[in-house]
């Protein structure tokens, strides 16, 4: 056997040495830490609604469809006058749907028609909050008995800052959580391994919050805004020490 050939066989048994060496590796050289703890955690705010959300439909029955239409349409603009004139913009009153239909009394012989029934219903956010009980009042007094105040609700328009406290809270929450669990096991805190925010944050009601009835005709309607809470919810891994 020739030394050329020797030379050969001890270069490939040395690469072969090196590969097995990287395979043969100990597992914990490539992994991460073997001991953890994950915990979830919520953080909750609490905040006054910024903005009222108020539902209303005007409604008229007539003879023909287009009468109805018409006299709808005729309400519905004096109530977008009142809005306007309230402090409204206009980029804040949306129609929600307009419809129009035959209306029947149903008896159990035959069904009657006793009209056509045409319907636009508004949806307006209202950013001054505190005047939305006078806006209220406008648009039934321009509405008159052709319309239905269907919802009033405060809620959160600007969310930013009491998200982000909840979020301050939630990481303090869990932090705090998981701290407790590593004392009891005689164990602490290493580095942050993830976190990841398990959901959109929510906003949710705190206290009822409602249109105040009214007594009589010079009694202004009160909305009452009270809080809600706005809730995020986390969860955290950290290695143990």
């Amino acid at each position: 056997m020739n030394r050329k050939y020797l030379k050969r066989i001890a270069v490939v048994a040395i690469a072969l040495s090196l590969v097995g060496g990287v395979a043969l590796a100990p597992a914990s050289l490539a992994a991460g830490p073997s001991r953890y703890i994950t915990m979830s955690s919520e953080g909750t705010v609490k905040v006054a609604p910024d903005a009222v959300r108020l539902t209303a439909t005007v409604t008229n029955l007539a003879d023909t469809n287009a009468n109805a239409l018409a006299a709808t349409a005729k309400v519905s603009a004096a109530v977008r006058a009142a809005l306007v004139a309230n402090g409204i913009s206009t980029k804040d009153i949306a129609t929600q749907n307009i419809t129009a239909y035959p209306e029947y009394n149903y008896t159990p012989e035959k069904a009657i028609l006793t009209g056509y029934r045409a319907s636009q219903t508004f949806v307006v956010v209202i950013r001054k909050p505190k005047t939305a009980g006078a806006v209220v009042d406008a648009v039934v007094t321009a509405g008159g008995d052709a319309i239905q105040v269907t919802g009033v609700s405060p809620f959160v328009l600007d969310s930013t800052k009491s998200v982000d406290a909840a979020r301050t809270a939630a990481v303090k929450n869990t932090k705090a959580k998981a701290s407790k669990y590593a004392a009891l096991v005689g164990v602490k805190l290493g580095k942050v391994m993830y976190v990841v925010e398990n959901s959109a944050p929510q906003v949710y009601v705190g206290q009822p919050m409602a249109m105040a009835a009214k007594a009589d005709s010079t009694t202004p309607t009160q909305v009452d805004l009270g809080q809600q809470d706005v809730t995020v919810s986390i969860t955290i891994q950290w290695a143990l020490l």
